[in-house]
């Protein structure tokens, strides 16, 4: 299984690229941009991620984010974590950025996007990996003036999300925003129901006009949302390793992943950040399986689950399809 897993095509649907900063990368921009980070080296950094919930992990997060200044910055950034793709065998990614994490911080909206950008523009040239970029809103900042430089830059921005604590920031309060983003052409996301209950999910849906829930692990409190999602193929961008670091779940034995997979529900495995949430793609699936018994095709559900749920053609898809069944075959 290990092997099957390793060679398995993988689609990545909820990946924050401010969180694949490892702390090497971290220490080396700091120094380059002469930044001070409240750590003496690497190892300092790994030692400090062990959180007891989100916020406590938002807290270094932020911190980490600092080091992240020039355009060539968030290229390097974003490039590592494409090296890392092509390790885990991902062919297609579609990667969250935060620009107010930065903006607040005197960043240039541009310097952002034109450096995660050229990366991608890159990686499909070099590396073979397909990508599409969405902007998430950080829920506890304003969000109209992010929505507003972004409608500059719809050649190289798919969607919009929506991201951060769930604590006191419930969908409605993005109503408005969301709709001038569907009005705009932006195709659109969100975070719900992680650390909030099952009506996010609902709220989310109805509230924002999503086609994408990213976590969505609560929705079984709601039986009749959990029919609702199965019968619309409503996709959940599902990270089992972030849940157990955050404490979402104690431990991979009881994420509810393989049950809602096996319910029919379109539920695809990413890695969320993955340098502090300790692993890219492929430790993802090789967690689930383990700690569940499962055969190499429920395995590869996950991938055709994350194909379909993707925004890509139905031309791509297909062919994307076509790999998976291949290598399946192969095998």
């Amino acid at each position: 299984m290990k092997d099957f897993i390793n060679g398995l095509p993988k689609v990545e649907l909820h990946l924050h690229i401010e969180g694949s900063l490892e702390p090497e990368l971290m220490f080396e921009l700091a120094k380059r941009n002469q930044v001070q980070i409240p750590f003496q080296s690497p190892q300092e950094v790994h030692d400090a991620y062990q959180f007891h919930n989100l916020q406590s992990f938002l807290d270094i997060y932020y911190q980490g984010a600092n080091v992240l200044i020039h355009e060539q910055d968030f290229f390097d950034l974003t490039w590592a974590y494409l090296l890392r793709c092509k390790e885990d065998n991902v062919v297609h990614t579609e990667i969250f950025f935060d620009p107010q994490t930065h903006t607040d911080r005197g960043v240039a909206f541009d310097t952002v996007v034109s450096g995660i950008h050229r990366a991608l523009e890159e990686a499909n040239k070099v590396l073979g990996i397909s990508s599409q970029l969405i902007m998430c809103f950080l829920r506890h900042l304003d969000e109209t003036a992010t929505l507003e430089q972004a409608i500059s830059y719809k050649d190289k921005i798919i969607g919009v999300g929506l991201d951060s604590s769930e604590q006191g920031h419930p969908p409605e309060k993005f109503a408005k925003v969301f709709q001038k983003a569907l009005n705009e052409g932006f195709l659109t996301v969100a975070h719900a129901g992680e650390e909030g209950p099952a009506q996010n999910i609902h709220d989310a849906l109805s509230m924002l006009g999503i086609t994408r829930i990213d976590h969505g692990i609560r929705c079984v409190e709601d039986e009749v949302l959990v029919a609702q999602l199965i019968e619309d193929r409503t996709p959940l961008t599902v990270c089992p390793l972030s849940n157990i670091k955050l404490k979402v779940f104690e431990k991979m034995e009881q994420h509810n992943i393989v049950d809602l997979l096996r319910k029919g529900v379109c539920v695809t495995i990413n890695s969320d950040d993955p340098a502090y949430f300790g692993g890219y793609m492929n430790a993802n699936f090789h967690a689930v399986a383990n700690a569940h018994s499962m055969t190499k095709n429920e395995i590869a559900q996950f991938t055709r689950n994350g194909i379909e749920a993707s925004f890509i053609s139905d031309d791509e898809k297909s062919r994307l399809v076509a790999l998976v069944d291949a290598y399946i075959t192969k095998e």
